[in-house]
């Protein structure tokens, strides 16, 4: 369908080159909206067209909208999107691939392009695979070559292999007082951490207030309707959802439990679709101790050595004269920050609302002394089929992060990365830390929360519609692919240097 619909929309001068970047569906406004990407000025009669031919598309149920934008990459856009693309598809040949080995010239249709490669590497197929990359991300057309240069194998330094040191992170209890019995009969003396309850267990205590119950029924193996609770308790470490199959005789006294009511509760930690759930087995009364002060829960040391994932150098030419003020507030000066941007399988990122959403891309720079410095950038196997939502919204696909490290394998690396940084990033807040923080949890690794929210910072300094991060970026002349991490980290990077020149502070960490 899509082919059809971009042949109908390429007859149009000014969008013979056009894209679509994604197709999002709106269920609760019964509303399609499609939005194109193309290199060429558009006019209002050409957005009548394209909506005419969307609506020929799109099932009469819904109501359809278009929006499309001018985006015109350059060299050095193409070069990093021309480098993610053989660290995708051909890892050997990365390895011994960096950005002087990659050649990019701007013509009138789009761009030439040439990657030098040792001689004893085969260079079948990897035109054919980048230049299709490079058409899913940006408009025009692209022809590539790969050349021989005159690297030896031997002469390219490869680190040292190095194996990081195994460190077990003690898990944490307190006291539980005012035990009473309520359906139990074993006095329970201490409850673990909620936030620490990562692990498997055929009995484990936990005691919390409860913030949401709810009773439902299923139907047994007998066909016959049996009643069970949904419960969301809170110890102030975290929340945790917890799910109690009642018992003929105590299903009046469970009924009897109301949001405020502090449990505790005996059972099972297991992996259920992937995910821990915690199943009770034993219901309780019992509370926190009196002034109830968590204990600092110590992380894991940060690894000695990148094992995955390695950052990479980086130097954007751009950074020198892109704007006219190019000096280096002293606030920023001997201080380190990481900018990041996550793309994931979904917007769920609080464990209690049901399975936690996955990272399927990470992006990062390092920004010292004002400069953006360092890149991390990877995919992940989320180890789940991608929606069809998420693909059209990121361009994204199976094929990519199918042979993609796990988070296991990335967030170790990712830690290292972070270390010593104050956390940057635009609604940072309110969705990237929390997956940072809860993957890296999952594995004894402790974030610091020390962040800076880029959308609050445009809030108090810019005046503008709106402050989604395409917009904050227009209002900066900034270009750049949208929904994409590493693209949209490093747009990030350069907002947050542009407002903290008008600023000329650092805000408070959140």
């Amino acid at each position: 369908m899509i082919e059809n619909f971009l042949k109908e929309i390429r007859s149009l001068e000014n969008l013979n080159s056009a894209i679509v970047s994604s197709i999002v569906l709106e269920r609760e406004k019964n509303l399609v909206t499609v939005k194109l990407i193309t290199d060429k000025a558009f006019t209002e009669a050409d957005r009548a067209t394209v909506l005419k031919t969307v609506r020929k598309y799109v099932p009469e149920i819904f109501e359809c909208a278009v929006e499309i934008s001018k985006l015109t990459p350059d060299s050095e856009m193409v070069r990093r999107k021309i480098l993610q693309a053989v660290n995708t598809s051909f890892k050997a040949l990365s390895v011994t691939l960096d950005k002087s080995d990659i050649n990019v010239k701007k013509t009138d249709n789009g761009f030439e392009y040439e990657i030098s490669v040792m001689p004893s590497l085969s260079v079948n197929g990897i035109c054919d695979k980048v230049t299709a990359y490079l058409k899913k991300c940006y408009c025009g057309s692209f022809d590539g070559k790969c050349a021989h240069n005159a690297k030896n194998a031997d002469a390219i330094e490869v680190e040292e292999e190095h194996e990081n040191i195994e460190f077990e992170v003690p898990i944490r209890r307190f006291e539980i007082a005012d035990f009473s019995f309520l359906e139990g009969s074993e006095k329970q003396e201490s409850a673990v951490y909620l936030s620490d309850l990562n692990f498997e267990s055929e009995k484990v205590v936990i005691c919390g207030v409860i913030e949401d119950i709810k009773e439902r029924t299923y139907v047994n193996g007998k066909n016959q309707e049996k009643v069970y609770y949904s419960f969301i308790l809170s110890d102030t470490t975290a929340n945790l959802r917890a799910t109690y199959f009642t018992r003929q005789r105590s299903i009046e006294k469970i009924r009897e439990l109301k949001v405020g009511d502090s449990i505790v509760c005996t059972g099972k930690n297991e992996i259920f679709k992937g995910e821990l759930r915690f199943t009770a087995n034993v219901i309780d009364y019992g509370s926190l101790p009196e002034n109830f002060v968590p204990e600092k829960r110590a992380s894991k040391p940060v690894p000695k050595y990148y094992s995955v994932v390695k950052p990479q150098p980086f130097s954007d030419i751009s950074q020198a004269d892109m704007f006219t003020d190019t000096s280096i507030p002293d606030c920023l000066k001997d201080k380190t920050f990481v900018v990041l941007d996550l793309e994931t399988t979904g917007l769920n990122c609080a464990p209690t609302s049901g399975n936690m959403d996955r990272i399927i891309e990470i992006g990062a720079y390092k920004v010292k002394d004002g400069v953006i410095s360092e890149s991390f950038t990877t995919f992940l196997n989320p180890q789940k089929k991608l929606s069809e939502e998420i693909i059209n919204l990121t361009g994204i696909t199976e094929e990519m992060v199918k042979d993609a490290p796990t988070y296991e394998q990335v967030m170790p690396d990712f830690f290292k990365f972070c270390d010593g940084s104050v956390l940057v990033g635009h609604n940072i807040a309110g969705f990237d830390f929390k997956f940072v923080d809860y993957y890296c949890a999952k594995l004894g690794y402790m974030m610091e929360r020390r962040i800076i929210d880029t959308i609050p910072l445009s809030q108090e300094l810019l005046f503008l519609s709106n402050y989604k991060l395409n917009t904050v970026a227009d209002k900066f002349g900034i270009i750049f692919n949208h929904h994409r991490a590493i693209d949209d980290a490093y747009v990030t990077a350069k907002i947050f240097i542009e407002l903290i020149k008008i600023k000329k502070s650092l805000p408070k960490l959140q």
